[in-house]
């Protein structure tokens, strides 16, 4: 193993923070062939279940090191935001926006399609492999060039410069109380299928874009950008499989459920061909993926006591109620109910509500909604 630190550019007089990385198998080269994972952990910093995820995988890939069968090489970032993790207002931990610029850690990377068209020009050709070799090329040298503005945005070049030209990138989030569930890009579905049934997932939710180009995003969206731009005629791969993993809810920090998720995301490295040893067969899987767009999102109508009627991974039809909303002070009541059929896949902790305030979210199978998909 080779850990590497990474200075982030400080954002006051006497502070300095950085990221640490942790580089497992051959160093990936730069030419057809090469193989390269890249896994991070809580870049929304209070979302814990993923560094704890981290901690089991570590161990794992340090045998496998060990004993030669990985097959190129994993990059684990087991705590993907200082900046976030350093963020407490009055006890309580602020990991999901910057303090400084209000701005959500996991929105706003680079999009790199137009800079690495600009750099590869008419170099690509009829090879797919040695396109993807250029290709990545041109990324590295677009995010090198990308300018720095603050912590924040040192923060965001650091990590997509270790993830842009990886194989697979796998983005270990969690929700608030949730079932297991996955954000992927649609033209991904294929290979991230075998993904969603190692860690069983109660939902799998696709987009082409999803709105302010969140980490994902950013390294595997570029990938299909170009083919579009370029046509048949420029044969260019899915250079890059990354898929948000949404590791339950955000107390579900548990060695019994870290080191089940673990074995999991080995199992699906093993299967795509990154370790060398047998996959294990893979289970059923539990539901169908999903437009993201599909995905309601159910708010209160008032404010009030929270009492949820149904829980994370029940599938519930149109017209259920799902959670009811109580005002002490008149005793009126009002219900929520699904207008949509499909999985109730997660929904918030808090148990009381301000008037407007999203309260669950159901994965359902037809897209209802446009314009910016993902949750502030």
């Amino acid at each position: 193993m080779r850990t590497l630190q990474h200075p982030l550019a400080s954002s006051a007089l006497g502070t300095h923070r950085a990221l640490t990385s942790l580089h497992f198998g051959p160093a990936a080269n730069e030419g057809p062939g090469r193989k390269k994972v890249y896994i991070q952990a809580s870049l929304h910093a209070d979302e814990l279940p993923g560094m704890l995820v981290a901690h089991h995988l570590r161990q794992h890939l340090a045998r496998l090191e060990s004993a030669d069968k990985l097959l190129g090489e994993v990059v684990l970032v087991p705590v993907a935001n200082p900046l976030g993790l350093a963020q407490s207002v009055l006890r309580t931990a602020q990991g999901r926006f910057d303090l400084v610029t209000g701005e959500n850690f996991n929105r706003h990377y680079p999009a790199l399609k137009d800079a690495v068209i600009e750099r590869v020009g008419a170099s690509l050709g009829s090879d797919a492999a040695a396109n993807t070799a250029n290709i990545r090329k041109a990324m590295r040298a677009a995010l090198a060039a990308w300018p720095v503005t603050g912590e924040l945005q040192s923060l965001r070049k650091t990590l997509l410069s270790l993830a842009c030209d990886a194989d697979i990138v796998l983005d270990l989030h969690c929700d608030t109380e949730a079932v297991v569930h996955l954000y992927t890009g649609t033209p991904l579905w294929p290979r991230v299928e075998p993904l969603a049934r190692y860690l069983g997932a109660h939902a799998t939710l696709l987009a082409t874009e999803s709105g302010d180009n969140p980490f994902d995003e950013a390294c595997s969206q570029t990938w299909w950008q170009l083919g579009e731009h370029f046509g048949v005629g420029v044969p260019i791969e899915l250079g890059c499989v990354a898929v948000t993993v949404e590791l339950r809810g955000l107390a579900e920090v548990t060695h019994e459920n870290a080191a089940r998720d673990a074995e999991a995301l080995l199992a699906y490295l093993a299967q795509q061909g990154f370790i060398g040893e047998a996959p294990p067969p893979l289970p059923d899987l539990i539901a169908p993926a999903t437009p993201l767009a599909g995905s309601e999102a159910l708010t209160a109508p008032m404010s009030g006591i929270v009492v949820f009627l149904r829980a994370p991974g029940e599938r519930v039809r149109a017209g259920d109620a799902i959670v009811e909303i109580i005002d002490p002070l008149t005793a009126e009541s009002v219900r929520v109910k699904a207008s949509v059929d499909g999985v109730l896949y997660a929904r918030d902790h808090q148990r009381y509500a301000l008037t407007g305030a999203r309260l669950a979210k159901i994965a359902g199978a037809t897209a209802i909604r446009t314009g910016k998909l993902l949750s502030a």
